[in-house]
């Protein structure tokens, strides 16, 4: 199997993803995720990979107070954002592909922006299909259908070498769109809807997006002060199209939803 980039990140860094990542790409994704998944009131929601929290947060406000959200994460540092965050809601520590829950515990599971980064994406699928009744992942589409984020690895690659590729790629490998609807089905899943949504990447200047892409990433570790400023000069020249009149950059973000249910109890599963 092909090793895939695990993306351990310090506390430093899941701040910047909270703070950077999060209100720039993937709070707009959120309520987009819990709708599909028709989250509502008095439901158990598990978020798979939640990071600091941004869909367990959306959930929480959909389940009310007679529902349950948890989060689970493999990195401690995003769990402590999150649990500074919302205090009152249930962080785990753990692994999708071993999820330390009993058969049939959620209503739903939740995935966004993460299924990409799993070494076992069938098996992280099919744990979740264990553990509740109908699963909704969110992924980026494939590169080649983001025209902005398209051009920043082309960058990177050219200044920082296939190291940067493998860091950088790894966040558009689960795009292409029939591929990720047969990955659900073969986990054990009737898929019900799969839908795509372009969004927006909104920056407050064309520093801070690749600031922000950098910083977030394990390239910030990898490479040196030249490299960096050499990908800053670059990026911000061939973005200048998504740079609006006051300075902020609006770039596109493409992503599909897969919303699959479970075709068979986990015990017929075992029992097949």
């Amino acid at each position: 199997m092909t090793r895939r980039e695990t993306f351990q990140v310090s506390s430093g860094a899941a701040e910047i993803y909270e703070s950077r990542f999060v209100p720039a790409l993937f709070a707009q994704w959120a309520p987009l995720v819990v709708d599909q998944a028709t989250v509502t009131e008095g439901q158990r929601i598990l978020d798979v990979a939640c990071g600091t929290g941004v869909v367990a947060r959306a959930a929480a406000d959909r389940v009310g107070p007679h529902g349950l959200v948890v989060g689970l994460d493999l990195n401690p540092g995003m769990l402590a954002v999150a649990r500074r965050i919302r205090p009152d809601l249930d962080w785990c520590l753990g692994d999708a592909s071993t999820l330390p829950f009993p058969d049939d515990t959620f209503d739903a599971a939740l995935c966004q922006m993460a299924l990409m980064f799993f070494p076992d994406r069938r098996r992280s699928l099919a744990e979740m299909h264990r553990v509740a009744r109908r699963v909704t992942v969110c992924v980026p589409a494939a590169l080649p259908d983001q025209p902005a984020y398209g051009l920043l690895v082309r960058v990177a690659a050219r200044h920082a070498g296939p190291e940067a590729v493998a860091l950088l790629d790894t966040y558009w490998s689960c795009g292409d769109r029939d591929e990720l609807v047969a990955l659900v089905g073969e986990a054990g899943a009737t898929v019900e809807r799969c839908t795509t949504h372009t969004g927006t990447a909104r920056f407050p200047s064309p520093d801070a997006l690749v600031d922000t892409e950098i910083d977030g990433s394990p390239l910030a570790e990898r490479i040196g002060a030249e490299t960096r400023e050499a990908i800053r000069r670059d990026v911000i020249s061939e973005l200048a199209r998504y740079v609006q009149a006051d300075g902020t950059v609006a770039a596109p973000l493409v992503a599909h939803v897969v919303t699959g249910r479970r075709a068979h109890s986990p015990e017929a599963r075992r029992t097949s």
